[in-house]
């Protein structure tokens, strides 16, 4: 893993714009998409920059159960807000939060996935070690699943909606092995809320308990954090 400090939250999403502009430069053209406010500056750099991804194709790490994708809450709903309005790819798929079977539906989107080899990924990093939405104790080898929310994933996500009884129990999610094989990756982590658990993953402390440790295996990860040592 690379890993790369910064003081200012502006230089590392500059930083982050360069290295996903670059990616687009020498030919990446899938690119798995990650949501929540450590990327809302991120999309607002990406907006303002003169990368065109209308060759592209783009895959979500998730979405909520039960939501549908004009709830001001889903991540599809997200997405389009923050990015795809403003820079639309030539495809944009995310998991259907309203599918009667979201196993069947986990299944469905994993396909898709092995029929478009992800070239880079983005992803941040939950305060328990969960990328995606792969929780403390999911098998590496996961691929895409249905997955019931831990309760403190909830809580850090009840910032968003009216209160915790509104955040969904159930996500679907890609999986660990599926994020694992994109050819690159690029994680966030800002906010003294990600410290130990970063912590955890530069130890290369390899365990499902932290699903994040994972990277440490992968052949190309940078890491961009404000978090000084």
């Amino acid at each position: 893993m690379k890993l790369e400090r910064y003081s200012s939250r502006e230089d590392l999403y500059a930083r982050a714009v360069d290295i996903i502009t670059n990616a687009k430069n020498n030919g990446a053209t899938t690119f798995g998409l990650a949501t929540g406010g450590t990327m809302e500056p991120l999309y607002s750099k990406i907006c303002e920059s003169e990368v065109d991804f209308s060759n592209c194709v783009s895959f979500n790490l998730d979405e909520y159960v039960g939501l549908s994708a004009k709830h001001d809450q889903s991540y599809a709903f997200y997405m389009d807000k923050h990015l795809f309005r403003h820079k639309p790819f030539k495809e944009s798929y995310l998991p259907n939060g309203l599918a009667d079977n979201p196993t069947e539906e986990a299944a469905r989107y994993e396909s898709l996935l092995q029929q478009h080899s992800l070239d880079f990924q983005l992803l941040g990093i939950g305060q328990n070690g969960h990328i995606g939405f792969n929780e403390p104790g999911t098998p590496f080898d996961s691929l895409t699943h249905l997955i019931t929310l831990e309760q403190s994933t909830r809580h850090a996500n009840a910032r968003f909606f009216d209160s915790i009884d509104e955040v969904p129990t159930q996500a679907i999610t890609m999986g660990i092995q599926s994020i694992m094989r994109a050819k690159c990756i690029l994680l966030i982590a800002v906010g003294d809320a990600k410290r130990d658990v970063l912590k955890h993953v530069l130890a290369s402390d390899y365990t499902e308990d932290v699903p994040a440790s994972v990277l440490t295996k992968h052949p190309n990860v940078v890491i961009l954090t404000d978090l000084q040592e």
